[in-house]
């Protein structure tokens, strides 16, 4: 059976830079904390796999430290850091709920189409999972979303570049490894699909369009949709045509065994 595995975040919805990060930064308000983060500083916290992983890295700075009172001891950090992460979530989906982080281009049309297919449609993110549903249910719908598995936050103890969360997905699935696709944003997905042997299309963002992609099968700046201004490929090193929108016959065609060269002639 063919699978088709989606990311969350910056593939389902533009979620990083319209929701984590606005959500991040009225929690830190919320809490009285002496930080906010610049999309600069954003795109560098990105490199860091999970949100608690990502508010944990404040830890590192003595002066937030001494700044913001966190106590020294590991199981009181470890509590405050769950608190601030819920009340991130929770301001998370609000967004989300407002309809301020819309789905992406081409994710409702190509969901919709591998279901009817008969393909194995599955989310694996290592984001909060009420964040997930919420973020696919606004991109497809709930009665599509309820028929979607999710593998999401704490279910693997490695975040993304770790492939654990496909090795699982692949695994709880029964899913053949050769014939399914994974559908990605960032280099760290991309090596955490290709370490699980799963071949990866990239859909690029504002983030993470000049990340090194090396290994990815095609690489493109969104699904697209008819009526949409054409996709740009960026890369392709599949046996995919595509036109103007990614097609379920263009995903076919990523799973081919042998990847052709690109324009500039890698493969």
């Amino acid at each position: 059976m063919t699978g088709l595995i989606f990311d969350c975040d910056g593939v389902l919805a533009d979620t990083e830079r319209h929701g984590h990060l606005p959500a991040f930064n009225e929690t830190f308000e919320h809490f009285g904390l002496p930080v906010r983060w610049s999309e600069d500083d954003y795109a560098e916290k990105l490199r860091i796999g999970g949100g608690k992983e990502r508010m944990a890295s404040l830890f590192a700075d003595p002066e937030f430290v001494r700044a913001a009172g966190i106590p020294e001891d590991e199981a009181a950090r470890k509590d405050l850091l769950a608190q601030w992460h819920r009340t991130k979530t929770a301001a998370f989906k609000r967004l989300v709920s407002e309809g301020r982080i819309p789905p992406r281009p081409g994710i409702s049309r190509i969901v919709l189409a591998a279901l009817g297919e008969g393909w194995t449609v599955a989310v694996a993110s290592t984001s909060a999972e009420e964040s997930v549903r919420a973020v696919l249910e606004n991109a497809v719908g709930k009665e599509v979303a309820d028929r979607i598995p999710r593998f999401a936050g704490d279910v693997v103890p490695a975040k993304k570049p770790d492939p654990a969360i496909y090795r699982l997905t692949v695994s709880q699935l029964s899913l053949d490894p050769a014939e399914t696709l994974v559908v990605e944003d960032s280099r760290n997905g991309l090596l955490a699909a290709t370490a699980a042997g799963l071949p990866c299309l990239v859909t690029v963002n504002g983030y993470t369009r000049d990340e090194d992609f090396t290994e990815a099968v095609l690489v493109v700046s969104e699904l697209g949709d008819p009526g949409r201004r054409p996709v740009e490929v960026l890369a392709n090193r599949s046996k995919a045509t595509p036109g103007d929108y990614i097609t379920l016959e263009d995903l076919r065609s990523c799973l081919q065994a042998q990847p052709v060269p690109d324009e500039g002639g890698n493969t």
